[in-house]
């Protein structure tokens, strides 16, 4: 662990601290009101699996949900504002590898994300009592979740040229993979078609794991999402690491 690396780990998650007002507690409200108002109006309604409530089924998922969508926007906006504002030039001037720029902007869309997660959870807990989960599989589905949103996040911040770009990406792509991946319903209990382009979606395989962690109920087998999400993962990462590497956007 370089001392360049730890520089630029602290410098951002220091960013998103700073306004944890609107990086942290913004997204725990809005996953709030998701689950107060589909809990109201579907419960008794909807039973996604035998034996657990609509509310309780919704929670896991809309804590994933979550994470995802900031683990994307921590990385995505730091490198987006960076290239806009032109302090990127001080980042690429610091003796810091690829390596290193991969794994300060990972990690700390990874902190982004478990602190945004964790508070969705323990919001929740006076509205709907959770199973206590299994810690080995939540761990994780976690890391494989957030890892496949921040590698995808600097992707997409290296790629744009400006928000408006930035922002077709997360509209167009990131936010539609995320709500039809299983984050409101069971993807068995769509038609053929539909089942099949979930079984597509490596998000859906995160929200799955990370909901089998709590219940021990899932749409797939915990081991192939498992290995689906990781396999996604690692994908990215070297597809995020050639981008760094080569100076894609940042140095031309």
């Amino acid at each position: 662990m370089t001392l360049g690396f730890r520089a630029l780990f602290v410098k951002e998650v220091m960013r998103f601290w700073k306004v944890s007002f609107q990086t942290v507690a913004a997204p725990v409200l809005s996953a709030l009101l998701f689950l107060v108002i589909f809990s109201h109006a579907l419960s008794g309604r909807v039973e996604a699996y035998p034996g657990v409530p609509y509310a309780q089924f919704l929670v896991p998922g809309l804590a994933m949900m979550s994470m995802l969508q900031n683990a994307f926007a921590n990385a995505s906006s730091s490198l987006i504002q960076s290239k806009i504002t032109g302090n990127i030039v001080f980042i690429l001037l610091a003796p810091l590898t690829p390596g290193d720029l991969f794994a300060a902007y990972l990690l700390a869309a990874v902190v982004r994300a478990v602190v945004v997660g964790a508070g969705v959870v323990i919001a929740v807990a006076w509205l709907v009592p959770m199973p206590f989960p299994n810690l080995l599989w939540l761990f994780a589905f976690t890391l494989t979740g957030v890892g496949i949103l921040g590698a995808l996040g600097i992707i997409a911040g290296i790629w744009a040229e400006k928000f408006d770009q930035l922002a077709a990406f997360q509209n167009f792509f990131i936010l539609p993979l995320t709500f039809l991946a299983g984050v409101f319903y069971s993807v068995d209990s769509l038609p053929p078609f539909w089942q099949a382009a979930s079984h597509l979606n490596p998000f859906f395989y995160a929200i799955d794991g990370f909901r089998y962690a709590f219940f021990g109920k899932a749409d797939v087998s915990p081991w192939v999402s498992l290995a689906i999400a990781s396999a996604a993962f690692c994908a990215l990462s070297w597809l995020t690491l050639r981008l760094l590497r080569s100076g894609y956007k940042l140095r031309h």
